[in-house]
């Protein structure tokens, strides 16, 4: 494989790390803005703009975080059958089912 196409694999991956990283400490934002939005319907006057805000933090949550997800491999599937397959065809419906979520997101 060309040294250019090793160094941007390296590149690619590392950035996927850090905002995987960056990624995980979002759902304390996304606790920090339920937690207020209970305490205000509760006591005080509730606000309009949490909902909205917890649900971008959860887009984002779960799109920074899908990278760092499939690069550690922590996913969820359904090993049934998907265990006892060649690497081969691991890598391919891996690719298909990658191709069909990028697919659904945009």
């Amino acid at each position: 494989m060309p040294k250019a196409i090793k160094t941007y694999v390296r590149w690619v991956d590392s950035i996927s790390w850090y905002t995987g990283i960056f990624a995980m400490y979002l759902i304390f934002v996304l606790l920090g803005i339920l937690v207020y939005a209970s305490i205000m319907k509760v006591f005080f006057l509730p606000s309009n703009w949490t909902v909205e805000m917890a649900q971008f933090v959860m887009v984002a949550y779960y799109l920074l975080g899908g990278a760092y997800t499939l690069q550690t491999d922590d996913h969820v599937r359904m090993d049934l059958m998907y265990g006892s397959w060649s690497e081969k065809k691991k890598a391919k419906v891996d690719l298909v089912t990658s191709l069909t979520l990028i697919f659904f997101l945009v």
